[in-house]
């Protein structure tokens, strides 16, 4: 199992919900309702924000490669 998928069992279950949705619009393509930031100093890498929930994603040859997914901190962007 990797960090993002420990880290998203840890959610109660309506972020959980909240974010199955969220992912199955990276995945579709659909960024228009979402809040979505490029990340500075950096090339490829996103953010979703959704409460103080972050989602840290990398677009690659047209791929979403989930990063990181953390409540909002001091630490949330720290080594991508």
């Amino acid at each position: 199992m990797d960090k993002f998928e420990k880290a998203f069992k840890k959610l109660i279950v309506q972020e959980q919900r909240q974010l199955k949705e969220i992912l199955a619009q990276l995945e579709a393509g659909f960024f228009k309702n979402l809040d979505i930031k490029k990340l500075k100093g950096t090339e490829d890498i996103f953010r979703v924000r959704k409460g103080n929930l972050r989602i840290i994603y990398q677009k690659r040859d047209g791929e979403v490669f989930l990063l990181k997914l953390s409540r909002r901190s001091e630490k949330t962007y720290r080594n991508l």
